[in-house]
């Protein structure tokens, strides 16, 4: 996949699944394009990931993850476009916690035996984001606010969330 998105290859991404259920067999070309399309091209790619591994802006996926450290490496070239909408979901997968919620919600109770996953995609999604903050602070300092300003959102509310609990 040319200098960017070398790792993409060892990720058995068949094998996982999105936010919406389906396997995430699509997510290397969507990254491709986000790290080689033009402005419009990678708008689109962005658009189509977050709705893959950030399912309606909330929802995370198995497949979440993995991706984050791939969105960080692009968010920190110098060379990929629309880094603000790579900042939004970064942000997006940072806040999402349905899974979380919703088993706290049914409190001391055992949650549904098919759902026990999902939270643990959400902690280990949160926690891709938070171990990528040299790139977003490096976003941050940028002399171009249409990636500073972002990026020091991004920052704030990792700074703001606070780890999810054990369930």
């Amino acid at each position: 996949m040319g200098s960017l998105l070398k790792g993409v290859s060892g990720v058995r991404w068949a094998e996982l699944r999105d936010a919406t259920g389906a396997t995430a067999g699509g997510v290397p070309p969507l990254l491709s394009r986000i790290a080689y399309g033009d402005e419009d091209t990678t708008r689109i790619a962005i658009d189509d990931l977050g709705d893959a591994i950030c399912s309606l802006g909330f929802v995370v996926g198995e497949v979440t993850a993995p991706t984050v450290s791939f969105l960080l490496e692009l968010a920190g070239s110098p060379h990929v476009a629309c880094k603000a909408e790579l900042l939004d979901l970064l942000g997006s997968i940072c806040r999402a916690d349905q899974w979380h919620s919703a088993a706290a919600a049914v409190g001391d109770r055992k949650h549904d035996a098919s759902y026990q996953q999902q939270p643990g995609w959400e902690a280990a999604a949160r926690a891709a984001v938070y171990a990528g903050r040299s790139v977003i602070e490096g976003v941050a300092s940028s002399v171009r606010p249409e990636e500073a300003t972002p990026a020091r959102k991004l920052l704030q509310e990792m700074d703001r969330i606070p780890p999810f609990p054990e369930l």
